[in-house]
């Protein structure tokens, strides 16, 4: 019987010495368990603040799904946060088209968000119709498409699309603005 070997080093099939492997941790990862902690931490807590159930005939209440949703994220951040600690980290597909140790194009990113921002500010004063075409147009494209009408005709035809389903189907009235009486 051989004596044990020092736990710090290890020997490669040939007997040399052999530097031990360092697991590289994406700390970014944590960043994803956090805001998942938070967002189910948010959610049971405004389900248990929801009053009782409306419906005499509703079996499980509105508190039920946020619960259950709350719960999950707060599981899937726990097993994250063990997996990210173990060194586990995903493989990039095959058919992956991107190189992933380019960098960030943080100018779409910034374009993207500054869209968003414009709509939240412009949806009530001109409406869903037209704000709505201009993000889906503009989202188009600042993300690289450089058929510019298309991009038009199709934001128009998804905006006014989604402003119709939403008061006719479900009956929720999105916001006219300055097309109020024409829509």
């Amino acid at each position: 019987m051989s004596a044990p070997e020092s736990p710090t080093a290890a020997t490669g099939g040939d007997g040399k010495d052999v530097e031990p492997q360092q697991v590289s941790v994406d700390r970014a990862q944590y960043i994803v368990c956090a805001v998942l902690v938070l967002v189910g931490a948010f959610l049971i807590y405004d389900a248990l603040s929801l009053a009782g159930g409306f419906a005499k005939v509703d079996p499980v209440g509105p508190r039920f799904f946020p619960l259950v949703i709350g719960s999950d994220l707060l599981v899937t951040a726990v097993i994250l946060g063990v997996a990210i600690a173990r060194g586990s980290v995903g493989e990039a597909d095959a058919g992956e088209d991107i190189d992933p140790d380019a960098p960030s194009d943080w100018r779409t990113v910034g374009l993207l968000v500054a869209m968003f921002v414009a709509t939240i500010v412009l949806v009530e004063p001109l409406g869903w119709a037209i704000t709505g075409a201009l993000l889906f147009a503009g989202s188009a494209t600042i993300l690289g498409s450089k058929r510019y009408v298309f991009n038009i005709v199709i934001g128009v035809v998804l905006s006014v699309g989604s402003f119709y389903a939403f008061y006719s189907g479900l009956g929720i009235p999105l916001p006219a603005g300055i097309l109020d009486g024409i829509l």
